[in-house]
């Protein structure tokens, strides 16, 4: 492994941040995606009790939450419990999480008159409580952590927002593409004005870092991504002058595309080689990855493998911060979450 230069210690900017602008850190940073939630127990007991919505509705749980897998596996960034759908909700769209489906709209966007209706909030008065939030968890972490915003890509939530319920074929969505191009590209300007006045007000209320997750982009081809996705996830990167992280999968073929789009990190998932992904992006820009999620659900020395695999492309290089591949999977146990934790930071700590 490349030696790694040695680290300004005294440096009190969160480790993520630092990585994220290619900085020499005193170890690689890692936090995982939907590492709010999902796995732990103890948010189980609470969703006994709440939605969601309800969580995120009410500051100082949903500030629990998130703070809950910092505290048990002792990450270096709280990603705020939320949703892509947070922002539309503000919108004037009516969305259900609906358990094992995902968010399901009442009321699908199809026409030029459903667009516009929507209106573009300003995210103080619409999500105040997310703003607060933000707050409240930037205050409880160590000055070393981060806070991580985020934000749905444009054209994933127009996905759910035409389709009306998650889908892997986006049927709808591209005949909506084709056919009514002037409605696509309306609902999009809508949402990318949405979406930067929210990421914006994020990084206003304390976060210190913002993802972009264009999560089913990969559906699109290169030529499909410029002319109706590139641009308006453009907007939303540029509306912040914190570090972005730019995130999608399933998209091997528009890394590059994604690349010129914008985001001081680029988010890879596991399909591609963290070495050869970084190769195709350019070292001029951090990255997040890449351990497949589901290798936690093996006995351990396949994660421990995999891990050890990533830091080795990633070669000790300023700029990696480590994560899985897509979100931790609901079945995972979180104690190999800490362990995973435990392991990276162990191989890449710079001696004192």
């Amino acid at each position: 492994m490349t030696e790694r230069p040695t680290a300004n210690l005294a440096a009190m900017e969160p480790l993520l941040v630092r990585a994220a602008r290619r900085e020499p850190v005193e170890r690689t940073p890692v936090w995982f995606m939907r590492q709010a939630g999902r796995s732990l127990p103890e948010y189980r007991e609470l969703r006994k009790r709440y939605g969601l919505f309800e969580i995120a509705r009410q500051p100082e749980l949903c500030a629990e939450v998130t703070l809950q897998p910092v505290r048990r596996h002792d990450v270096d960034a709280a990603v705020m419990f939320a949703d892509i759908m947070l922002p539309v909700l503000g919108m004037g769209v009516e969305v259900e999480l609906v358990e094992n489906v995902g968010p399901v709209v009442a009321a699908p966007i199809r026409t030029m008159a459903d667009v516009e209706r929507l209106v573009v909030p300003n995210p103080e008065e619409s999500v105040p409580w997310v703003l607060e939030t933000v707050r409240l968890v930037r205050e409880a972490l160590r000055d070393d952590q981060a806070v991580v915003g985020f934000a749905g890509g444009p054209f994933t939530v127009a996905g759910y927002l035409i389709e009306g319920k998650p889908t892997r074929e986006f049927k709808l969505t591209k005949a909506c593409m084709y056919g009514q191009p002037e409605v696509w590209h309306a609902l999009l300007e809508k949402l990318a004005e949405a979406f930067a006045l929210y990421v914006r007000a994020c990084a206003g209320a304390g976060a210190d870092a913002i993802q972009l997750f264009d999560s089913w982009v990969g559906a699109l081809s290169v030529a499909d991504y410029r002319e109706f996705a590139a641009e308006y996830s453009a907007r939303v990167l540029d509306a912040v002058d914190v570090p972005t992280i730019h995130f999608a999968t399933g998209d091997a073929h528009l890394l590059e595309e994604r690349t010129a789009v914008g985001g001081d990190v680029i988010g890879v998932d596991w399909r591609v080689p963290l070495d050869v992904a970084w190769e195709r992006i350019g070292h001029d820009r951090g990255i997040q990855g890449n351990l497949d999620g589901a290798a936690l659900l093996g006995p351990w020395e396949r994660a421990e493998a995999g891990a050890q695999d990533v830091l080795l492309r990633a070669a000790g290089r300023p700029g990696h911060i480590f994560n899985l591949g897509h979100g931790v999977l609901p079945e995972t146990d979180p104690d190999l979450l800490g362990r995973l934790v435990k392991l990276v930071h162990e191989a890449t700590m710079v001696p004192a």
